[in-house]
């Protein structure tokens, strides 16, 4: 990951303990239904390459995995192979969805130990796999819902993925869309839990809350949200947490809750050095993106004033645009990728800003409230 694409880290998160610390994101594991064909869509409509195998033919019997790359990001895409797997439970309460956020440590032993020993509840204790291009470290902690991080530490593997896959080539391939690393990750939780979750970050995991935003910030006519983000030491590691405020119909918070039958990961944002070459990418392969309307785009420059894209180009795909102290950043997001409106994508693009479009909430919200009247979850 090249440290000029990234936000200026020591400047935004320096009351970060970091006594892990963090090297990046590792991978992300998402629990789904149907592996095999879930692969074909995150090859096919994302541009993801072909990594690693694990199933049948390495010795796993319970269950499938495959995983898929493009620049930084790894995706885990597991589907459970009988009626045993404890996948199935997953599958049955959520649908798709992630499981494990994992993160690339020095020592999988001492992260841990130093989060246990501040109260995390272990998912598993550390343990070491092998094979011939050598070993990893792995252990894991228990977050909101089903949700666990797990440490990686791998300096001592040359392989693919992890020990126990094996490498997968298929013939299909396709052009990647330029996606370069996870920008951050939000998770929604239940009713008066966002403080609970932020201490934890903060007591367990060393990070600092470097946003705030309340139903003042993030709300409409008829709904709101609140919403802290914490970052670890290095800043290549940032959560939001949302939890749902008092409204006139039901947010988006809320629903995801309902559908979701528990807290979970909402939302991941990639970054891209293009956004505009990204999303036509993503458009042109079947991505579905929220509709922003038209007149947003006829004051948006009075607040962010100048920038290096023609807003027309913008405007043509609905990209939002927004400014901070550090400069400004370019984003979209998704209609949700599951059948269940749950969890779905957000593009990013940043030219200095370090924020997270507060500028944008309002429309982002009520194009989010359009999408929700048509499912009757308003």
């Amino acid at each position: 990951m090249s440290e000029s694409i990234l936000p200026n880290p020591e400047k935004i998160i320096a009351e970060a303990a970091d006594f892990l610390p963090l090297l990046g994101t590792d991978h992300i594991e998402m629990l789904v239904g149907n592996a095999k064909q879930s692969a074909f869509y995150y090859m096919s409509a994302w541009g993801f390459q072909p990594v690693a195998f694990r199933g049948l033919e390495t010795g796993a019997k319970d269950e499938v995995s495959y995983v898929l790359r493009q620049g930084k990001i790894t995706l885990v895409l597991t589907t459970p192979l009988n009626s045993k797997s404890p996948v199935n439970d997953h599958l049955r309460d959520h649908g798709d969805g992630v499981k494990t956020v994992a993160f690339w440590v020095a020592d999988a032993r001492k992260s841990y130990n130093e989060t246990i020993s501040r109260g995390a509840e272990s998912a598993f204790e550390p343990f070491v796999r092998k094979d011939d291009d050598g070993e990893v470290v792995l252990s894991g902690i228990k977050t909101y819902g089903e949700t666990e991080h797990v440490f990686v530490e791998r300096q001592n593997y040359s392989g693919l993925f992890l020990p126990g896959y094996m490498a997968w080539n298929p013939d299909y391939k396709v052009e990647d869309t330029g996606l370069l690393y996870v920008d951050h990750m939000v998770g929604n939780v239940d009713w008066g839990q966002m403080n609970k979750w932020c201490k934890f970050y903060a007591e367990v995991m060393g990070f600092a809350q470097i946003i705030s935003f309340d139903d003042k910030d993030i709300s409409t006519e008829y709904t709101a949200l609140m919403s802290k983000v914490m970052s670890n030491g290095n800043g290549r590691i940032k959560f939001p947490i949302n939890e749902p405020a008092k409204g006139r119909k039901k947010s988006q918070i809320e629903e995801y809750l309902d559908f979701y039958e528990g807290e979970g990961i909402q939302h991941i944002a990639v970054a891209t050095a293009d956004i505009v070459a990204t999303v036509t990418a993503l458009k042109a392969r079947g991505v579905e993106f929220l509709y922003v309307p038209d007149n947003y785009y006829d004051t948006v420059l009075d607040r962010v004033g100048d920038i290096d894209e023609e807003l027309a180009v913008l405007r043509k795909h609905g990209i939002l645009i927004d400014r901070d102290d550090e400069g400004y950043l370019l984003q979209l997001f998704t209609k949700p990728v599951m059948d269940r409106p749950t969890m779905f994508f957000e593009i990013i693009q940043r030219k200095g800003a370090t924020s997270f479009g507060k500028g944008n909430f309002q429309a982002l919200f009520e194009s989010i409230e359009r999408e929700q009247e048509a499912r009757g979850t308003l």
